[in-house]
């Protein structure tokens, strides 16, 4: 009976660590394929679970850095939400391919026009961008609503030395290096350091004398 009880005991405290540990691993993200550093025409998504149940995430707001700032943002609208876009004046502005631009997009709110994102569900957010900056990662503030009036900041970054997430990280997508377009074209035996064999005449081997010699070994087997 003793070991029945301890046996329930055991797996409700196994439980509760469950629910209080299952939240850790339902953070905002930030997630993109093509996004290289100072790099062109890229989509970025951000993934926003809800982990607050019975709660339904209603806004998301999503705060994009000035002083490492993207050209050419664009938010894409998705169904039972709308999207609202504010920019403010860059104090450097970015110099394009197109010309110099002096604003930047700076926050992107959705809001829920429905029920929003249910328990135990995510939603996917995504944004076009013209040109990204030149380096090596770039972090996002992330302000999540909930129905019940909850609002969860996805802002804390990792101090500078620690191996320790922050209970509530900021999403941060890294950029990879730009693909080195002047390279060239290598061959395989170049490649891989194999020597290059060029095929060459044998001194005083023709054509005519492989001929000759082929006829010869015929009328030697004919006599034979």
């Amino acid at each position: 009976m003793r070991i029945t009880r301890l046996a329930a005991v055991l797996t409700g405290t196994a439980a509760s660590l469950l629910l209080l540990a299952s939240p850790a691993f339902a953070h905002v993200t930030v997630h993109s394929a093509e996004a290289t550093s100072g790099g062109h025409d890229a989509e970025i998504t951000f993934r926003v679970p809800n982990e607050r149940a019975p709660a339904s995430t209603t806004k998301v707001e999503v705060h994009l850095p000035t002083d490492k700032p993207f050209a050419g943002v664009f938010a894409a609208p998705k169904a039972g939400w709308k999207v609202v876009v504010s920019s403010v004046k860059l104090t450097t502005p970015i110099v394009t391919d197109d010309g110099t631009i002096d604003t930047a997009v700076s926050t992107i709110i959705w809001t829920a026009t429905g029920a929003g994102t249910g328990p135990g569900q995510y939603d996917d957010f995504d944004i076009a961008v013209g040109q990204l900056p030149k380096t090596e990662s770039v972090t996002f503030k992330v302000l999540q609503s909930y129905s019940d009036g909850t609002v969860v900041r996805w802002i804390e970054e990792k101090a500078p030395g620690s191996t320790q997430d922050p209970e509530h990280p900021a999403p941060r997508l890294s950029l990879t290096a730009p693909l080195d377009s002047g390279a060239g074209t290598t061959s395989t035996a170049e490649s891989s350091g194999a020597p290059k064999v060029t095929a060459q005449a044998v001194p005083g081997l023709t054509t005519k004398a492989a001929d000759d010699s082929a006829a010869m070994r015929l009328a030697v087997a004919g006599l034979g």
